[in-house]
């Protein structure tokens, strides 16, 4: 099992100036590069506290990788429905080079009914636009004179520059939440798996209809792979611990909540399960996220223990990357859970999830 750390801003001017946010992640990223973590990851949002600090992963991975050196770049996830794929094929191939070949790019369909609204995007059709620009940015990599008509764009005979540096090519995932549609089609099309529980059901049988489903398309992804986010925050002071994660949890929820309240007037052929997650999220509290094992807080052993749960009820996990930015977490918790982890959990892990 590879671990990395997992950022998602849920921040505005009134709780943390921009400038001290990025100084706090690029630190907690520079310190996962020292320790020996694997990835690093962000994600994609606008015009809200709910990761509007964000709005380009690719930027914020190039700022990392000018201050690493071995650790790998995941954006978590890029919104295709919102580029076109020769601009967001070619920001990926630009990422990729300057990191000497340390990127992997998870992408989502977006599902912020203001996001749509702001670039003049409809959310019915969302789903048919996804695709297809996916299948476009990976065939713009791969292909050295690439062409594709879709209703949303028509692309002829185009060669992005830079190309990407990796052998292989760059590794995909995408991301699901719960319809099972999707987790069967991200395996059939040969892509990894994003999965970020952060509430919802925790998608077990939904991740066993993926691996089911998986079939090999590219070199880059040569076999089913189960990413997982979780909210990590560990403490010798298990009581400590639970306390500052209890208040940090309660206020990603309530951002979170906030972001999704667009739903309560909206609905989309597209997003059919979606226009009742505000009203589950305004019930929700840091601790129930604690307790459901939505985020994982403990004393080193506590935490050894809930990984090898996630594990068992995963039926075996190829990464788990853990968020540390979430309700504003004092850059200090943040560090010391992150050495925590290295020094007094995954020494102790069983030898197959070391």
């Amino acid at each position: 099992m590879d671990f990395g750390v997992s950022f998602l801003p849920d921040v505005g001017p009134a709780q943390l100036d921009p400038r001290v946010y990025y100084d706090n992640v690029l630190e907690i990223s520079r310190a996962a590069d020292d320790l020996g973590l694997r990835y690093v990851k962000m994600t994609e949002h606008f015009l809200h506290p709910y990761g509007g600090y964000c709005p380009s992963p690719f930027m914020f991975l190039s700022a990392v990788a000018a201050q690493t050196r071995r650790i790998r770049l995941m954006t978590g996830c890029t919104l295709p429905n919102f580029h076109h794929p020769i601009k967001l094929a070619s920001y990926a191939a630009m990422v990729d080079a300057l990191s000497h070949g340390r990127l992997d790019v998870g992408f989502a369909r977006a599902y912020l009914p203001y996001e749509f609204d702001a670039f003049g995007i409809s959310m019915d059709g969302s789903r048919t636009r996804f695709a297809d620009t996916v299948r476009a940015v990976v065939g713009l990599w791969e292909a050295e004179r690439f062409s594709m008509s879709s209703e949303f764009f028509d692309i002829a005979d185009a060669t992005i520059l830079p190309r990407p540096v990796q052998p292989h090519g760059i590794p995909t995932l995408i991301a699901a939440v719960r319809t099972p549609e999707s987790f069967a089609t991200i395996g059939a099309d040969g892509h990894g798996l994003l999965v970020t529980p952060g509430g919802l059901v925790a998608p077990v049988e939904l991740i066993r209809r993926y691996r089911e489903s998986f079939v090999a398309r590219r070199p880059a992804v040569p076999k089913p792979r189960v990413v997982i986010s979780l909210p990590l925050l560990i403490d010798a002071d298990s009581d400590r611990a639970a306390d500052l994660a209890d208040a940090c949890l309660g206020e990603y929820v309530r951002v979170w909540s906030d972001a999704v309240t667009a739903w309560d007037d909206r609905s989309s052929r597209d997003y059919q399960s979606y226009s009742g997650m505000a009203q589950f999220l305004r019930a929700m509290t840091g601790t129930e996220l604690r307790l459901t094992g939505s985020a994982i807080v403990g004393n080193p052993g506590e935490v050894v223990d809930a990984i090898v749960a996630l594990d068992e009820k995963f039926d075996g996990l190829d990464t788990v990357l853990w968020q540390l930015d979430y309700g504003n977490l004092p850059r200090e918790a943040a560090l010391t859970s992150l050495r925590h982890l290295v020094d007094d959990v995954v020494p102790k892990l069983p030898a197959r999830l070391r």
